[in-house]
């Protein structure tokens, strides 16, 4: 059997497309949400923002909700589960009373979220008292627990997948901060203890556990009560976590989507620095650009993904070809034969590991040199113990002389040389920043300053540059990020599909935050400020000079347009109407002839005019 030997010795990511998007996040996650279901969480004490009551309950149903149409978009390769605790009925495979976990047919406890789901979650409100049902679920008599239980069953459902190739996350919303205040002190102290010990051994066994705690507005939910133990909160820790106690809907969705959407990992990497050392690195992307999702190709009859499989046919008898295929490589008058295990081990450069070459001065790292984004690198001690050490002095020792490590990467991908560059932290009053973010701004100063050789630069007025500053001031773009401005046709994209899966009647609204804020640009002060910057720069008359001017340059600029044709040549041969309605109105723009009318219309006029 004959094949193209180009093909055969392809790299796989030789495309330079390709090459830009070949750091995909290694792991994926699971995530179990568990609701709490008591009768508090259904009191109406929260008002929304048409001023209506609205319940912790209808708060978090409504976060998750829009965390599953988030998944689909942001990670559709994550695995969800939906868990209610302190409820009437019960459905676990544990057969643990008080805790319901939420599902639909033909879809596992754990699985992807799918459109049945997200359809059927989005009504549960409208029958969850009838079917499910709401209770205390912690009653001291019987020794129940539900929050014991709900971890017990959130741990037993994340079992699926491997925590070095997973992350396991456990989402609890409740507005009970002491689930336990109210039963004797013997009873208390056995039930949170046995809580406590449920939640470290899930820890234990790499799932994290975050809590969104919901206040009602005249009461703050206390963490220090119960919670702060559970989920290992301590001095600064549970300072910072305070302030990301919610009360309204648009809190709770801000404080779920930061969460959900936290730093991954996008791939692990060792560093070997020497023979016999080597430290373990973590590499974070930092901006790439948003991209449809991948074309899956669907069965018509089942709706189901279609499994693509390739089998060979011998050219002389026409059966499947059962032994592995041979691939050849002509050479001289010789066909050789390899495997694929073969071809595999020849292209394979190396391990696949970060190996250190050297150090060279920074001043011999141009920009040019890249020839990607960038990624981030961040010690980790998880399975090499001191690589965070060994990272710090290395990193230290780069700032302070001045250096940049050249090293050598390549595995499963075409091998390269990489510049490791040590970037020094900046402080802020808001906090870090990245360094990035400064050279931006040097880059921008030296730009502006730029001016042509023997031709001095101009220079503002005191008053000039203070109208100015009082501009910039009134424009300020407070914790402004790139990150914060979506894609507004990819967001139409995603609408469109959600519409479709979830069979909407309505496309949901998708905002274009690329444009410009209209409203907030005819703010009085802002409008003050830019009528004094123009007036500072141009003058008194520099409105009327400037509106005359622009109308001035449009009809002259119309007026060219309309010579690029002879209109009393075309009015003789009559071909007028075969020039487009806009091209006909040149001409008339360029004369001060009216513009309304049809195509026959604004003809006769042309006409009309050619004949004088």
């Amino acid at each position: 059997m004959e094949l193209d030997p180009e093909d055969v010795f392809r790299d796989e990511d030789e495309d330079p497309e390709s090459q830009f998007f070949q750091e995909r996040e290694a792991s994926k996650e699971f995530v179990v949400y568990l609701i709490d279901a008591s009768p508090k969480m259904f009191s109406y004490t929260c008002p929304s923002e048409d001023e209506k009551q609205e319940s912790h309950f209808h708060i978090s149903v409504s976060c998750i909700a829009q965390s599953l149409k988030s998944h689909i978009i942001n990670r559709s390769n994550d695995e969800i589960a939906i868990c209610f605790f302190n409820t009437r009925e019960k459905k676990n495979l544990q057969d643990l009373n008080g805790v319901y976990v939420f599902n639909v047919p033909q879809r596992e406890c754990i699985d992807r979220p799918t459109a049945r789901l997200i359809k059927d979650f989005d009504l549960i409100e409208e029958s969850f008292i009838e079917d499910i049902g709401s209770q205390n679920g912690i009653v001291s008599d019987s020794r129940e627990n539900s929050l014991y239980s709900a971890l017990w069953v959130a741990q037993a459902l994340l079992r699926k997948g491997s925590s070095k190739t997973a992350d396991k996350r456990i989402f609890l919303f409740t507005n009970e901060d002491d689930p336990f205040g109210s039963m004797r002190i013997s009873v208390k102290e056995d039930m949170t203890r046995t809580t406590l010990q449920r939640a470290k051994d899930a820890q234990d066994l790499g799932i994290s556990i975050e809590l969104l705690p919901l206040s009602h507005p005249d009461k703050q939910f206390d963490i220090s009560l119960f919670y702060k133990e559970l989920i290992g909160l301590n001095g600064d820790e549970l300072t910072e976590f305070m302030p990301s106690v919610g009360q309204k809907l648009e809190d709770m969705k801000d404080q779920l989507k930061k969460r959900v959407l936290a730093k991954r990992i996008a791939k692990r990497i060792t560093f070997m620095i020497c023979d016999g050392v080597s430290i373990e690195l973590n590499g974070y992307a930092l901006l790439r650009p948003a991209t449809p999702g991948t074309i899956t190709w669907l069965d018509s009859t089942t709706n189901l993904p279609i499994k693509v499989e390739r089998s060979y046919v011998c050219a002389d008898t026409g059966a499947i070809m059962q032994e592995p295929i041979q691939r050849i490589q002509p050479y001289i008058n010789r066909d050789v034969m390899f495997t694929a295990a073969e071809l595999s081990e020849l292209k394979k450069i190396s391990t696949g590991h970060l190996r250190l070459l050297g150090f060279k001065p920074l001043s011999c790292l141009k920009d040019y040199h890249n020839m990607k984004p960038s990624t981030f690198l961040y010690p980790s001690d998880k399975e090499v113990i001191g690589s965070t050490r060994a990272f710090i002095a290395l990193h230290r020792s780069m700032i302070q002389l001045g250096r940049f490590a050249v090293a050598f990467y390549g595995g499963t991908t075409p091998p390269r040389l990489v510049a490791l560059v040590a970037q020094d932290e900046i402080e802020s009053d808001g906090g870090q920043i990245s360094k990035r973010q400064d050279e931006r701004k040097a880059f921008l100063k030296r730009y502006l300053l730029h001016s042509k050789p023997g031709v001095a630069a101009p220079r503002a007025t005191e008053d000039q540059l203070k109208k100015a500053s009082a501009l910039m001031r009134r424009l300020e773009l407070k914790d402004f990020s790139v990150c914060q401005f979506a894609n507004p046709a990819l967001q139409r994209h995603y609408a469109m599909l959600q519409a479709i899966a979830l069979d909407e009647d309505e496309l949901g609204e998708t905002r274009d935050e690329t444009l410009p804020d209209e409203g907030g640009m005819n703010r009085p002060g802002v409008v003050k400020a830019i009528e004094e910057f123009k007036e500072s720069i141009y003058g008194d008359d520099s409105e009327e000079e400037s509106d005359s001017g622009a109308k001035e340059k449009s009809r002259k600029r119309k007026a060219a347009d309309a010579g690029d044709y002879d209109f009393v040549e075309l009015a003789k041969t009559g071909k007028l109407k075969d020039l487009t309605v806009v091209e006909l109105k040149t001409y008339l723009t360029a004369n001060n002839l009216p513009l309304s009318g049809k195509k026959d219309a604004l003809i006769n006029r042309i006409l009309a005019h050619v004949s004088k």
